[in-house]
């Protein structure tokens, strides 16, 4: 099992390459919708992705669900993590930088938080995770005030599409609680994902956008869709998929902390955006709210124990009944449980007195 806090080279090179292959979806995006609308643009970059990512299961031999309750499943997943903010986020990306869009969408882990606590009781509320909610939406406060100035080029409309993007992936996170207990294999809960994606968003583009109308797009619009097909979709997804098998989906979460940057630099260098005090003041509360529920940073900050750096934690554990492979978490981070795994709480780490019921140490889950 790896360790869910131990990251190699290689895990470390794969995850800045996942905030690149993601960050580059808000560049491709930016540039495509220049000349096409954002159904259009959804609809294309799934059903083309879909078939990529079904090709690799193929070669993978990665079994295929087909029956109704799955395919339901990836209809919900669809329409709530790919349909609702993949279209609302072109759509505000035609109103607000690039750079500006992929930090209103790192919220995302403060409307998972909300949404796992608001339809299940798995979701224990720390300090830690408060506190970071409240910098989130600070900063959001703070975006939206600035689009709220006349003399501002960013648009509160914008703003408000690219945060309700977030709050759609937030409530996807809270289904997929529900959704990985169906035990698919995660290639193929993408791909099941992907094509319930654009056969909902095919009859939208008809009926809205009228394709067949649109001018013969120029070079660099299908560069940019070619890139988010395959770069920023199929690539992208392998490459998690690689990456949440070796390091675990706490590391892999920490994406999330990457991606605005990539986002920011492709947009500033690429297509001279640039970013006023305002935004970055709110960019950098967003940043710390992140890192606060993300809760590493406070566990190196304020020493507490982890079996990494006191092994009788570990050992307490086991001397009441845990398995050898008992895998602990930080304090304060949002984990997505694996299939068929339970929940173990840690006994007193021996340094801790005796009276205390709920140590500093790590939460620990078994696999």
């Amino acid at each position: 099992m790896t360790n869910s806090n131990s990251m190699s080279r290689t895990d470390w090179a794969l995850l800045l390459i996942l905030s690149v292959l993601w960050g580059g979806s808000f560049f491709f995006s930016k540039v495509a919708v220049a000349a096409l609308p954002p159904m259009t643009i959804v609809f294309v970059r799934f059903a083309a992705a879909s078939v990529l990512v079904y090709l690799y299961a193929r070669t993978r031999s990665i079994r295929i669900p087909c029956d109704t309750r799955s395919w339901l499943s990836f209809a919900g997943m669809g329409l709530l993590n790919n349909l609702i903010p993949a279209g609302l986020i072109v759509w505000g990306q035609t109103m607000i930088p690039s750079g500006l869009a992929s930090a209103i969408i790192a919220t995302t882990p403060i409307f998972s938080i909300a949404a796992i606590r608001l339809t299940s009781s798995d979701e224990q509320l720390s300090l830690a995770k408060l506190l970071g909610m409240a910098l989130g939406l600070i900063g959001v406060a703070i975006l939206f005030r600035l689009g709220a100035k006349p003399a501002s080029d960013v648009s509160p409309i914008g703003i408000a599409a690219c945060l309700g993007a977030a709050v759609s992936y937030g409530c996807a996170n809270a289904l997929g609680k529900r959704f990985r207990r169906l035990s698919i294999p995660p290639v193929a809960g993408a791909l099941g994902q992907m094509t319930c994606t654009a056969v909902m968003a095919f009859p939208l583009m008809m009926l809205l956008e009228s394709p067949w109308q649109l001018a013969v797009p120029d070079a660099p619009v299908w560069m940019s869709m070619a890139g988010l097909v395959v770069v920023s979709t199929a690539l992208g997804y392998v490459v998690f998929f690689r990456l949440l098998a070796t390091a675990g989906a706490t590391n892999t979460s920490l994406v999330t902390l990457l991606i605005p940057i990539t986002a920011v630099l492709l947009g500033g260098l690429v297509l001279g955006e640039t970013l006023s005090t305002d935004q970055v003041v709110g960019m950098l509360s967003i940043a710390l709210g992140l890192i606060a529920i993300d809760g590493r940073a406070l566990n190196w900050a304020f020493n507490l124990p982890t079996p990494d750096r006191n092994p009788a934690c570990k050992a307490a554990a086991v001397a009441v009944g845990a398995p050898e492979n008992v895998e602990f978490l930080p304090i304060g981070v949002v984990d997505l449980p694996r299939p068929g795994s339970r929940p173990v709480l840690s006994p007193p780490c021996p340094e801790t007195a005796p009276h205390q019921p709920l140590p500093r140490c790590r939460q620990s889950r078994v696999d």
